[in-house]
């Protein structure tokens, strides 16, 4: 690992070993120049596998299933043509990630390695889901029932991570939330809230990143725009000048999150590479579900839980739009929009699949910007 470069460095400078090759070795050991690393190697694994993966899995005939003409006409008509591009394109984004985090992340910090858990533990999941629909030749993959109680053992093994962590800052930390405009944290008086608020934003972030997956291109902008916010977040929440000017916690071990953050930018800047429109290939739910927990992971672990509903306003609007229709139509009878994730709106509106990816993705940019802002603004 070449994080190791990085300890070693460490090492010999404390020792007095103050030569020009340890000097020069002395870079491995800021963030900021691995975060770079890890999102150009994200990058270029990305690009150079691409095409063997997208050829591989067109060879096992891993294609993705559309809703049939019967259940939506007008959409049929519109994605009819994307019938059997090759889908678990996931596996490229997570295999991306992970090889670049264990190159780059320091492998003794304990948030890295809860954060991975969880983006390999939901991208599990999303591969089950995606193998049940491309055997079954159907859009219906895993119930929605067994997808939500793996996901609440996720969030339970997340919770006693932080709660029996032998470090007592780690648990001190878990019983705080911070709330965006506010210097002061609300504290879990109620130890049972932790874990069930852990599920809320794992859940609800995986699940919203797996509505927002429905246009070329569209989740993976999205999700580039929210990491980039959120490497920057870990990186202040990890240095205590930063937090103590800016008056956000500082958070122990944050720091390294910021390559991870910047692992997955990469990983999805690749990926966009093949899921540009026409997409040669779709993330599937092994992607989205593992890249939208990876972000709440990321938001717990770096304290900004709450912020994550304006940087990731895209991705909570879509969520949103789910919910409301389905309330809707089961309270009154009648749908607010014409089709919902709120993309697909939009697209029976008379806008171009293109059109509305750009605009999703300046929105997108728009409130990765806000959210920082509210960091001048305690």
């Amino acid at each position: 690992m070449l994080s190791y470069l990085a300890n070693l460095s460490e090492w010999a400078l404390k020792s007095g070993h103050d030569s020009d090759l340890f000097k020069a070795m002395n870079v491995f050991s800021y963030i900021t120049f691995r975060a770079i690393c890890a999102a150009a190697t994200a990058f270029l694994i990305s690009i150079i596998c691409g095409s063997w993966v997208i050829r591989k899995l067109i060879s096992l005939k891993f294609g993705q299933p559309v809703r049939s003409k019967e259940e939506v006409h007008k959409l049929y008509e519109l994605h009819g043509a994307k019938k059997g591009t090759p889908t678990m394109g996931g596996l490229l984004i997570i295999g991306s990630i992970v090889i670049s985090v264990a190159l780059w992340a320091k492998p003794e910090n304990p948030y890295v390695w809860i954060v991975m858990f969880s983006t390999l533990f939901l991208g599990a999941i999303g591969f089950y889901d995606d193998w049940l629909k491309v055997t079954k030749k159907s859009s219906a993959g895993i119930s929605s029932r067994q997808k939500f109680l793996l996901q609440c053992i996720l969030a339970a093994a997340f919770a006693a991570f932080f709660l029996f962590s032998p470090d007592p800052k780690v648990r001190e930390m878990a019983t705080k939330l911070y709330i965006p405009f506010m210097k002061d944290p609300l504290i879990f008086s109620i130890p049972i809230l932790i874990p069930i608020f852990y599920l809320l934003v794992i859940v609800g972030t995986s699940n919203a990143v797996n509505l927002t997956d429905g246009l070329d291109g569209l989740a993976t902008g999205c999700t580039a725009t929210v990491a980039s916010a959120y490497a920057l977040l870990a990186y202040l929440a990890g240095n205590v000048k930063a937090a103590e000017y800016l008056q956000i916690p500082f958070v122990t071990y944050s720091g390294e999150l910021t390559i991870v953050c910047a692992a997955l930018l990469g990983a999805c800047l690749g990926f966009l590479w093949w899921n540009a429109h026409p997409a040669k290939v779709f993330m599937g739910d092994t992607g989205s579900l593992a890249i939208g927990g990876m972000l709440g992971a990321v938001a717990i672990c770096a304290k900004q839980e709450l912020l994550l509903v304006i940087v990731g306003g895209v991705f909570v609007i879509e969520a949103m739009s789910v919910i409301l229709q389905v309330a809707s139509f089961k309270l009154t009878g009648k749908r607010i929009i014409k089709m919902s994730p709120l993309h697909h709106h939009f697209e029976l509106s008379g806008w171009k699949e293109n059109t509305v990816i750009v605009r999703f993705w300046i929105m997108s940019v728009i409130c990765a910007l806000l959210g920082l802002a509210t960091l001048k603004l305690r």
